[in-house]
């Protein structure tokens, strides 16, 4: 009884209203809609502000769920758990298809429309998006500079410094080839995760040994292929956001400073897990 009393006192709201879920709380009270729904300050008068504003937040909250799936499919990779973090991979793909289509949206902003707000937005910019760098950091992309930009959030920088030191998924998935047995370089299974990981040939050969047996290791042969569909969607998702800034702005600098269409097709030539596209060649 006691445990249900705390429970209870939890469905207090931060207003300080007691709400209980099964007899009083709403569909709008549970989901927080009157702050998600009032949160679209626009700061010019043009209709399609709106939907600028919209589609980024809408996208941070995705990103958000992708964040909390990565984070959990790393820790159940860690403990043998592989079963659950294959539900949260492809959960994740799912969820990739989704913020594709979002740029599909933000297409139909046209320049000359583009143009009667973009002087609003300062020097905010979807380069300084924490929540991507964090899943660039889940996936391996360490970029130290990166954390530069959060500087003056001493909270948020703290959080992004924990994460670039972390892990990464690549990292755990390398480290379960260990655990079954694979003869890797120790430098690789104890590396250091802060620097971007660039391949290596023992990690090259135990993946192709996988390939070759795929009953044997039918385990680690669907880990490799969901971290592939996971990139494979990644990647068609900053291809879309490259030709929908191209559509939109051109090769013009990117509001926060950035090179805007130049530097995201820079990052397209990136490979977060090297050896799984490789063997595709090799095998």
């Amino acid at each position: 009884m006691e445990s249900s009393s705390k429970s209870d006192e939890k469905l207090k709201s931060e207003k300080g209203i007691y709400t209980d879920f099964r007899n009083d709380m709403t569909y709008g009270e549970y989901l927080c809609l009157d702050d998600i729904l009032s949160s679209q300050k626009r700061l010019s008068g043009h209709h399609d502000e709106m939907l600028f504003i919209i589609i980024h937040q809408v996208s941070e909250l995705w990103l958000k769920l992708i964040l909390h799936e990565l984070s959990s499919a790393i820790q159940a990779i860690q403990s043998n758990k592989m079963q659950a973090a294959f539900k949260m991979l492809a959960r994740v793909t799912k969820i990739q298809t989704q913020i594709i289509q979002a740029w599909d949206v933000l297409s139909t902003l046209t320049p000359a429309e583009y143009l009667e707000f973009r002087d609003k937005l300062g020097k905010a910019s979807g380069f300084q998006s924490f929540q991507y760098r964090q899943i660039e950091f889940a996936l391996g992309f360490k970029t130290k500079h990166i954390l530069k930009i959060y500087e003056k959030d001493v909270v948020l920088h703290e959080q992004l410094t924990k994460a670039f030191l972390a892990p990464s998924i690549y990292d755990v998935a390398i480290q379960a080839l260990a655990r079954a047995g694979f003869a890797l370089n120790t430098e690789v299974v104890k590396r250091d995760y802060s620097i971007t990981y660039g391949g290596d040939e023992s990690v090259a050969e135990a993946w192709k040994e996988v390939y070759r047996n795929v009953d044997q290791y039918w385990d680690l042969y669907q880990l490799a292929e969901k971290l592939v569909d996971v990139e494979d969607w990644l990647q068609q998702w900053r291809f879309r956001h490259m030709k929908t800034v191209e559509r939109i702005i051109g090769f013009k600098v990117g509001t926060g400073g950035s090179s805007g269409v130049n530097y995201l097709r820079k990052v397209l030539d990136h490979r977060f897990f090297p050896e799984l596209w490789d063997l595709r060649t090799t095998l």
